[in-house]
């Protein structure tokens, strides 16, 4: 028992001795609530419920509502005005009864006096540009904003109320649950220069033919989501928040002069009506054409359509079933492209729409890249459910709509363009292409968590631009990599470790945000790609991910939805991740803060006497081993070159004894130990990736689970035995953990930022 005893003694001291830089001192404290890193998310989340699980996965009482919608719009392309009138039918599919319903007003925004154009500070600079000048302190606010002309039901006027950008219909009764309720509305309003106000929509003007091609969106009152988790979102439209939309179906017939050529979400239903013959066998061609776009429209007709401006009228006819909004383009500039692509083993048309001014590059590039933005995303999510996918061409674009986006990138008027042109290009159509995934089809609040669809469709983004490069390897020549602006964990550091004042945690509303590109892009992004590539591997990732793709695809879930159903189906406690990294500003910096080096001798030490004495034991009652540093008096030349085993006979009658000679042949012998401590200045508790080089130029890479920090939030011991003698250690070497400091990240401490510039450079 005795023995026992002072083998449990010298247990807990070598538990303490692994504690070095921790504090030891029994000192009064006050009390404290639990701070640490690794405790659960209880008080941050919602409390599960009958509508959405513990799990992350929709509830048995989980419901959404819907709306579907008939429209007749007409395009006034002389004047740039736009008429529509709806009819809506609101299916109330929750378990409450309605009183009124919310109506969203998104282009009110751009009335002459919407509060949106007050919101922001503001201030006289020393210098500014003409332009700038002119458009804040002399021109007159654009004349925008829906002109609601009536609001009825079956020929009878409804009352209703407009809060700038929202508007309340009350109805004669309430909407009782399960019921639907039929309603129309009429409007007009004026079509803003999206080029020159940078709006989400509206139309882009070309003086050199005096043409104007339109990528129309928010045009029509659009119902409110109303769920178990607002009531309704019916938070006013400043700008940044964008949308919240029930699912539903749409019957919309456009109007527009006959030279135009459209595409809009939706299925095309008189296609013989406003296609030409020629038009119809090239789309014939394009529905079987699986290797190259097939022009409809070419550039020739496009050219000739630009100088002629019709009187009469063509009416384009869509039907979209289960989509969240409708958006469509439209211009006689428009040069027109298609390719059918394969998505999993179904047929989905990958089109592309612009003028002559985006050739040669969009001709080239455009419809390809949406095919493997399709194909990519889908192998990450779920098959794409819709049978096409559209990039617009739009000057200073960048917006996504279910099955249409625009898309920015212009060659310069003699057709040339650089490599960042040609990339950002791509990157913009892979990005809004992509968000018909997140958060057309997994269908997230962006009015209240940008993230959501910006930062998880930038992940996938990442991936697909990635994917794209191995796919077409001479649109990257002579690079090795796509050169993708976001994912990257150093490309972030910048932002994480800049002045706090201006940066704000990811779970934030867009509109409390100064940097919106970092914050729901940049930085959900990045942390997304290091969860998947360094805390929990690809195949662990993968799975959780899909996982929640296909829960809530065509459903509208909660970033708590989302943390659930990574650790749900992945079984990994991610707590301390979602903390640090989307409820906080803390940012990672972990390094070395002392290295040294020990040898072991069963020769007693008066250090290792003192240490025994202490805990009760002799080296007579332990057969101790002890620890010799280079600086302490016992060290010699001899000690160093003599292994463990040979220097201890002690070890050797133990491992004689307790070992089978099979055994035996298996065991390590370390002639070296180093003792690490590893400091994290930073706040986020990250896993401790360290990269150790040997005396014969060998290396060797480890990992220590995030978990080492659960005890010690500011450093902690580690001893590395080795055979070979190491001369140099660094954490992070490959720079995936978004480390803002380099400087201690190395041992012996060398010029880690010249290292790093070498990283970057590498890989950009």
């Amino acid at each position: 028992m005795k023995r026992l005893n002072l083998l449990c003694s010298l247990f807990l001291m070598f538990v303490f001795a692994g504690l070095s830089a921790q504090e030891t001192d029994q000192k009064p404290q006050e009390g404290h609530t639990n701070q640490n890193k690794f405790r659960q998310m209880y008080m941050e989340f919602a409390t599960p419920n009958q509508y959405r699980t513990a799990s992350g996965a929709p509830g048995p009482a989980y419901y959404q509502n819907e709306a579907d919608y008939k429209m007749d719009v007409v395009l006034d392309d002389k004047n740039s005005v736009l008429t529509g009138e709806e009819t809506i039918t609101y299916h109330n599919n929750s378990p409450q009864d309605l009183e009124y319903l919310w109506i969203q007003l998104d282009q009110n925004i751009r009335k002459k006096d919407s509060p949106s154009l007050k919101k922001d500070g503001d201030g006289m600079a020393p210098a500014t540009s003409a332009a700038r000048f002119a458009n804040q302190w002399l021109e007159e606010p654009f004349d925008g904003g829906f002109n609601i002309k009536e609001v009825s039901k079956d020929g009878s006027p409804l009352k209703y109320t407009i809060n700038q950008t929202m508007m309340r219909v009350d109805m004669p009764a309430a909407l009782e649950a399960g019921e639907s309720y039929t309603f129309n509305i009429k409007w007009s309003y004026n079509i803003n220069n999206h080029v020159t106000n940078r709006a989400r929509s509206g139309y882009e003007f070309f003086p050199e033919d005096g043409n104007k091609a339109y990528q129309i969106a928010q045009f029509f009152p659009r119902m409110a989501v109303y769920n178990d988790v607002e009531g309704w979102q019916n938070m006013q439209f400043w700008g940044s928040g964008e949308f919240a939309l029930p699912f539903g179906n749409y019957e919309v017939n456009i109007t527009v002069p006959a030279d135009h050529i459209m595409e809009a979400t939706g299925k095309l239903q008189n296609r013989k009506e406003v296609y030409s013959k020629e038009m119809m066998d090239r789309y014939e061609k394009a529905q079987k054409s699986f290797d190259k776009p097939v022009i409809i429209v070419t550039q020739e007709e496009a050219e000739k359509a630009e100088k002629g401006f019709s009187n009469k009228t063509k009416t384009w006819k869509y039907k979209a079933d289960n989509v969240r909004d409708f958006a469509f383009s439209t211009s006689r500039k428009y040069i027109l492209d298609m390719m059918a692509t394969d998505v999993m083993g179904k047929t989905v048309m990958a089109v592309s729409l612009y003028p002559k001014e985006g050739n040669p590059l969009w001709e080239k590039w455009s419809t390809r890249v949406v095919a493997s933005t399709l194909q990519s995303y889908s192998n990450h999510t779920f098959q794409y459910p819709y049978h096409k996918a559209i990039s617009v061409h739009a000057k200073n674009q960048g917006m996504e709509y279910p099955m249409i986006c625009w898309n920015y990138g212009r060659p310069d008027e003699d057709g040339n363009y650089s490599d960042r042109t040609k990339f950002g290009m791509m990157s913009v159509i892979i990005h809004e292409v992509g968000h018909n995934f997140f958060p057309m089809i997994v269908n997230s609040d962006e009015r209240q968590w940008g993230w959501m669809d910006e930062g998880i469709n930038t992940f996938v983004q990442y991936m697909a631009e990635q994917e794209f490069g191995e796919k077409y390897p001479d649109a990257v020549a002579p690079m090795e990599n796509y050169p993708s602006r976001r994912g990257q964990p150093h490309k972030i550091v910048p932002y994480m470790k800049g002045n706090q004042s201006y940066i704000a945690p990811i779970m934030a509303n867009p509109e409390e945000v100064y940097q919106l590109g970092n914050n729901a892009y940049g930085k959900p992004a990045t942390a997304l790609n290091i969860l998947r590539e360094t805390v929990m591997g690809r195949e662990l990732f993968d799975y959780a991910f899909h996982t929640y793709s296909h829960r809530w695809m065509f459903k509208h879930p909660t970033p708590e939805d989302f943390f659930r159903t990574m650790e749900d189906a992945s079984s990994i406690d991610l707590d301390w991740f979602w903390r640090g990294w989307f409820y906080t500003t803390d940012n990672v910096d972990m390094g070395i803060k002392s290295v040294e080096k020990f040898y072991i001798t069963d020769t007693p030490t008066e250090k290792g006497k003192e240490m025994l004495k202490r805990y009760g034991a002799s080296d007579e009652d332990m057969n101790a081993l002890y620890v010799v540093r280079e600086e302490d008096p016992e060290f010699s030349e001899d000690l160093k070159q003599k292994s463990l085993m040979e220097n201890s006979p002690s070890l050797q009658e133990y491992v004689m004894d307790n070992f089978t000679a099979e055994a035996r042949q298996n065991l390590k012998a370390p002639k070296y130990f180093y003792q690490v401590v590893f400091e994290k200045p930073g706040g986020l508790v990250m896993p401790l990736i360290v990269e150790v080089t040997y005396a014969d130029g060998t290396k060797e890479k480890m990992t220590y689970p995030v978990q080492i920090w659960r005890k010690n939030d500011d450093a902690v011991s580690k001893v590395i035995p080795s055979q070979k003698e190491i001369t140099k250690i660094v954490v992070d070497p490959d720079m995936e953990t978004a480390d803002v400091n380099l400087d201690n990240n190395s041992w012996p401490k060398t010029d880690n930022k010249n290292e790093f510039e070498q990283f970057k450079e590498s890989q950009d």
